[in-house]
């Protein structure tokens, strides 16, 4: 069944551009059953109620709430990569594998400074209905290092708080750190990681370092290997 998106299904039609796509691309006919998601856990049944390329009217059969709602939060804050392909491709497998939040990080040594946002926000939606995740994450513009790690919204208890460098220390296993755990942050760097003072700021505001393993990763595979190690940990 074909899936779209209308974040406020009490309009009953399909904002322009998926009405486009469904008329005029996929040729779905009067009656047809589609699924609407509203990106905030809502998955609903409908039928085809108007054929028109620029509100294509719906009428809902049967909603379930909270579709796949997953047992945990999780939060990454990432450097954009130089090539800005490779950010994209890991927005859009980040969402397919389950992810809540995503920031974008300006750091000392990142080589991309700005993003299309409203490209990217484009790539977590077609990503979600692709995967058919009802809960759409949310993706923060890029803001400083500095900036995110002083955020008072960061001083909670119950979130983990977690930073992934390259730099020799004692690190705990990812896997261990987020066992059992509810609510995760964890920052990755651009490809020349973090610099030792943005790593000393982090972990004087309570983050604690972790490895993703012995190999050296990308950034955006770093991003991709937390959000597996997640779902195959906490459940996706």
């Amino acid at each position: 069944m074909h899936l779209f998106h209308q974040p406020d299904t009490s309009l009953n039609y399909l904002p322009e551009q998926e009405s486009l796509h469904a008329v005029k691309v996929l040729r779905l006919q009067l009656g047809g059953e589609i699924v609407v998601l509203d990106g905030t856990g809502g998955y609903h049944r409908a039928k085809i109620t108007s054929v028109n390329p620029k509100k294509c009217g719906f009428e809902i059969i049967e909603s379930t709430f909270n579709f796949g709602k997953k047992p945990y939060n999780l939060h990454v804050a990432i450097a954009p990569t130089k090539n800005i392909d490779r950010l994209e491709w890991f927005i859009e497998k980040a969402v397919e594998i389950g992810i809540d939040e995503i920031t974008l990080l300006r750091c000392q040594f990142s080589e991309r400074k700005n993003v299309n946002f409203e490209r990217l926000q484009k790539i977590v939606i077609v990503a979600a209905k692709q995967s058919a995740r009802a809960y759409f994450p949310q993706l923060n513009p890029v803001c400083t290092f500095e900036e995110f790690i002083r955020q008072n919204d960061l001083q909670t208890e119950s979130q983990t708080r977690l930073i992934a460098h390259c730099y020799p220390e004692e690190k705990q296993i990812l896997k261990s750190a987020i066992a059992n755990k509810k609510h995760i942050l964890v920052l990755i760097g651009p490809e020349g990681d973090f610099s030792k003072e943005e790593v000393a700021l982090a972990l004087a505001q309570g983050f604690t370092p972790v490895s993703l393993g012995s190999a050296r990763l990308r950034t955006e595979t770093a991003g991709v290997m937390v959000c597996a190690t997640a779902a195959v940990v906490l459940g996706s």
